[in-house]
Formats: structure tokens, C-alpha cells, sequence
């Protein structure tokens, strides 16, 4: 089924202990690892983040075992709750989407990775099911990291981990809140993947010395004008449905049911506001008052120059033909990143989430493998 068990059935989520009945926007029942994709919330940061996740399917069974065996003083069941999660060594992988978008863009993820992580999709703030505050200055750089920072603290809690890390994945947006949590909080990140997502100093370069990248990110003024929401919304997204869907549906990739539901997810109250207030709050984008002009650092990270060195194991995805973030943004990224990879996709686009799913997984597991 695409969003939603069924029209106007309401959908369970977890909250607290406690369940919460809700419409079924944003929620989805597929299955991921044996078991099924359930919905939750943390209230962190000042702000109700919505996240869906999937894990092992015996892992209430091994951690229940864990928990047991240490309750009873076994040496083998101390060594279990010390560990790092007490359910065999299971590890938190986190996704973080992109405008404009919601959990539903890592659902394949959520099926792979929940195989053996505890693997966690959030809507970001401002987007879908999670708190949307109206102030713009709500959506700084600083509160989204917040957030992700409280979501991990929240998760490793919340389902028994030992301790607050993960390995955080972001695309656009997503990645570029998972630079600045990598570089304000290397402590929570294990590993860190980036997907067509530009690190916050190079893009910063590029748009003050590249004109094609200046030309590319023309988009980001309109996103930050006051024309923005009406412009996006009309006739039922359909400039939204074309650019980010149209593509997908004509190759087949994006079904009518996944249509649907990033329509729906779309049309929840404040939703559009929200993501187009990342911009707002960053004032990015090539001339006027952002980095291109020199009035700040690009996404406004205001750190010391040596603190956007990102130190832990980073795999960056490129899809080589995205017309947004061009190539020159990984450019001398070593200099920042230094146990960087690299893997570009010659024939993806800023969409290569949806285009090459299956290599996405590939490549991201290789890279977890290759760098225990």
C-alpha cells in the first residue's frame, strides 16, 4: 500500500509508552527486515519530531534476553548491557531528508538497513508530522542540529542503546544539517555519509568564485522570497509533482502511490512553510546579502575556520548530473574531510536516492564494512 493502511483508517504511533491515533499522512505500513516500518515520537529540542524505524526482526527478543541475563548478575549478561546496545551489538543508523521531502525518501533505506540496524527515518522540523514553528529564526543551522543531537540521545534510550552515536546519512539539506552535526557534534557521529549534499566552506567558495554555481543556485532567492509558497502550491503542487516526481514517474521508478503520498505530506498545515524557511533562516544563495557577497559563512555556521574539519570516516554520493549542487563542490574537499571517500554516479542526478536505490545501499555498505 502507498501512505496509509487504508483511506481514513487511522494509524498507531507509539509516543512515550503511550499511543497516539492520528490520520494516516505520513504513515506508511511496509516491511523492512522481517518486520513491519512503525511510527514514533520524540519531543527534543523544544520541538515533536515524527520518525519512522525499522529493526531486526528479533530485536526485542535478543534485548529483552540481555536485559534479563543482567538483571540475573551473569558476567555474560553484564558484558550485554554494557555493550554497544545490548541487542548483540546492534547500531543506530540515522536519515536525515531534504527539501522537499519526508521520511517516506529513505524507505528503501529503512528496508536494507533494518535488516541489522536500528535504523530511523525522521521528518525534519517544519516538515510532514513533526512540530512546525512559525518563526523563521527557528530553523537556524543551530536548532536543526539540536534536534538531531536530541534525536539520537532520544533513540539510544528510548530502544536501549548504550551509548548516543550513529552513523548519520543526509541528502541536500539533510546533508547539510549532517555536516554541521558531524562538525558541532563529532561525538554523536560514528560515520558520516553525504549524499549530494555540499560541505558548508566549499559551497561557500563556490558561490563566490564559480558563476555556474551561482547560475545553478539561482532557485534558492525564489525559495527565500515571500512568493514562494503560493508559486509551489499551485494547482495541487504541480511544479513540485513535475520537478521532484515527474521524471520518476515517466521511468518508472516513483509510483502513483508514492505520488500521492508526498502530495499528502505536502498539503500538511505549514509543511511547505516550513521547509522553505531552511533558506530563510540561512539566507543562502548567490549574491544579495548571503555567503556569494561575503556577508557570511554559507548556512550561517558561524564556527572558527579550524572547526569545519569533519574528522570521522565520511563517504560522500555524488550524482554527477545534479543540476542544483554542481561537481565542483567536492573540490578540494579532502582539505576539510581527511578519511574521505568519494563515489560518483556519472548518469545520477540530485535524486539519486530514488534513481539508484540498490547502488546507494551497496555503496554505503561497503563503506561501513570498509572502515570498522
Amino acid at each position: 500500500m502507498g501512505l496509509g493502511a487504508q483511506a481514513g483508517m487511522p494509524v498507531l504511533l507509539k509516543r512515550g509508552g503511550k499511543e497516539d491515533s492520528m490520520s494516516e499522512a505520513g504513515a506508511s505500513h511496509g516491511t523492512a527486515g522481517g518486520e513491519t516500518i512503525r511510527h514514533e515520537f520524540a519531543d527534543v529540542n523544544g520541538v515533536r519530531i515524527h520518525y519512522a524505524i525499522a529493526r531486526p526482526a528479533n530485536y526485542e527478543n535478543a534485548g529483552a534476553a540481555a536485559r534479563g541475563a543482567a538483571a540475573g548478575g551473569t558476567a555474560a549478561g553484564d558484558a550485554a548491557e554494557r555493550g554497544a546496545s545490548g541487542h548483540g551489538g546492534t547500531k543506530l543508523i540515522v536519515f536525515l531528508h531534504g527539501f522537499p521531502e519526508f521520511w517516506y525518501a529513505w524507505r528503501k533505506q529503512l528496508e536494507e538497513f533494518g535488516r541489522d540496524f536500528v535504523a530511523v527515518a525522521p521528518d525534519m522540523r517544519g516538515y510532514n508530522l513533526s512540530s512546525k514553528p512559525a518563526a523563521i529564526e527557528e530553523y537556524d543551522i543551530s536548532k536543526l542540529v539540536g534536534d538531531v543531537r536530541g534525536l539520537v540521545e532520544h533513540l539510544a534510550y528510548a530502544h536501549h542503546l548504550g551509548t548516543a552515536r550513529c552513523v548519520l546519512v543526509g541528502h541536500d539539506w539533510g546533508g547539510v544539517v549532517a555536516w554541521a552535526t558531524a562538525i558541532a557534534c563529532p561525538e554523536i557521529v560514528e560515520r558520516l555519509v553525504i549524499i549530494n549534499a555540499p560541505h558548508p566552506k566549499i559551497f561557500e567558495r563556490e558561490l563566490r568564485e564559480n558563476p555556474k554555481q551561482q547560475e545553478a543556485s539561482q532557485y534558492m532567492l525564489v525559495f527565500r522570497s515571500a512568493q514562494a509558497e503560493a508559486m509551489m502550491s499551485a494547482n495541487n503542487f504541480a511544479m513540485m509533482q513535475e520537478t521532484i516526481l515527474g521524471e520518476g514517474m515517466r521511468q518508472g521508478y516513483i509510483s502513483e502511490a508514492d505520488r500521492k503520498a508526498y502530495v499528502e505530506a505536502w498539503s500538511q498545515p505549514g509543511a511547505l512553510t516550513g521547509g522553505l524557511n531552511y533558506y530563510r533562516a540561512a539566507e543562502v544563495g548567490p549574491g544579495g546579502g548571503g555567503p556569494g557577497a561575503g556577508g557570511h559563512d554559507a548556512f550561517k555556521m558561524k564556527h572558527p575556520a579550524t572547526s569545519f574539519e569533519v574528522k570521522m570516516p565520511t563517504l560522500v554520493i555524488w550524482g554527477e548530473k545534479d543540476p542544483y549542487i554542481l561537481t565542483g563542490n567536492l573540490d578540494g574537499l579532502e582539505r576539510y574531510v581527511p578519511k574521505l571517500t568519494v563515489e560518483r554516479i556519472p548518469d545520477a542526478t540530485h535524486w539519486v536516492v530514488h534513481e539508484k536505490p540498490a547502488r546507494v545501499n551497496e555503496l554505503i555498505r561497503d563503506f561501513l564494512a570498509a572502515s570498522k
